[in-house]
């Protein structure tokens, strides 16, 4: 099988690579290697994942821009048999700051490599990386119980597919992923294409290069093994499920595999895998022996306080279900970045 994956140098890019290529498949990675500018960081991120993955005899990394119709149509080749499109601008105040570039990148270029796909490889399975900020600030409206150290749902264990995602508040960033994912449902139902679109929501692994704009993860436990301040914007008390990158793959390949022709689902950890920013804190400490420096600040406009996923569809319609837990994966996250301090001290 030849598989091309937009955005391969990131986390779930580099993940999807790595999986496809130990399966023994023809992998492309395309990639324009701009994370680290777009978060004004001085030292290699996406770069170390790109370097990684040309250690794979069977991955071949071609650097280029899904927003040229040129460079998707060099990676595309003579044809693939799946196109995983994880290319973004994954950041939320990076939204607000450039809302142009963030829609070029998000809508325009899913839109151009859902076309060049069409033309090239119209019988390939695509997937795309959406997220739960489509929902923006409707999931805000379901009633909310405070605890200690959390928010909880009141009457509601997850969001479903059903969630509205019209009539609210998004970000720009929200808006420019739902125009992505609607023209990922739209070319299955008006060209026949093959595609499935993942609403994700916290996803988090080894090689994760973490912001305090992106990647809160990662960059919570940068902060704690090197001592740098973390600022939690609200009360510490919102609460997210969590997923490690490599369960989110496999549950792309489950699609890309069935014999299933158009599908949306929502997808993280689930209930079994949340955990609020102050209880994250605690097993953070536990695992590493050391104190957080924690500053709070004012609720960040369209922030879901609370964000859990209601997995049944997904675990159902393609026999999935997570297999690393919120510990196991952290302490992987915490090992790669002790063994990589020189891209975080």
């Amino acid at each position: 099988m030849r598989v091309l994956i937009t955005g391969g140098a990131g986390l779930v890019g580099s993940h999807a690579a790595e999986y496809y290529a130990k399966k023994k498949n023809k992998v492309i990675v395309l990639d324009n290697l701009m994370r680290s500018s777009l978060f004004g960081y001085d030292k290699a991120s996406v770069e170390y994942n790109w370097n990684y993955l040309k250690k794979f005899k069977n991955i071949k990394c071609i650097k280029g821009d899904v927003r040229s119709e040129r460079d998707v149509k060099k990676a595309l080749g003579t044809g693939v048999d799946a196109v995983i499109h994880t290319a973004g601008q994954p950041g939320v105040p990076s939204s607000v700051r450039a809302p142009r570039e963030d829609f070029s990148i998000n809508a325009y270029g899913t839109l151009n490599v859902l076309e060049c796909t069409r033309k090239i490889s119209p019988k390939a399975a695509v997937v795309y990386c959406s997220t739960n900020k489509v929902f923006g600030e409707n999931v805000d409206k379901i009633p909310l119980i405070k605890k200690a150290k959390r928010y909880i749902y009141k009457g509601k264990k997850g969001v479903d597919e059903k969630m509205l995602t019209d009539l609210t508040g998004h970000t720009p960033y929200g808006v420019s992923k739902l125009v992505g994912d609607l023209y990922t449902q739209e070319y299955a139902h008006i060209y026949g294409m093959r595609t499935c679109v993942f609403r994700m929501s916290c996803i988090y692994g080894v090689r994760q290069f973490g912001f305090e704009d992106q990647g809160w993860v990662a960059w919570f436990v940068i902060a704690n093994l090197f001592n740098k301040p973390i600022t939690i914007f609200g009360d510490g008390r919102q609460v997210r499920d969590l997923l490690y990158a490599q369960d989110l793959v496999r549950a792309y390949d489950k699609f890309i595999q069935s014999k299933k022709q158009s599908e949306l689902f929502n997808i993280g950890g689930g209930v079994k895998n949340t955990r609020s920013l102050l209880e994250f804190i605690e097993d953070l400490e536990s695992l590493t022996g050391k104190k957080t420096k924690v500053k709070f600040s004012k609720w960040r406009p369209s922030d879901q306080k609370v964000y859990i996923t209601d997995t049944r569809k997904v675990e159902k319609a393609l026999s999935w279900k997570t297999e690393i837990d919120v510990k196991e994966g952290i302490a992987r996250l915490i090992d790669w970045v002790k063994q990589n301090r020189k891209f975080f001290s």
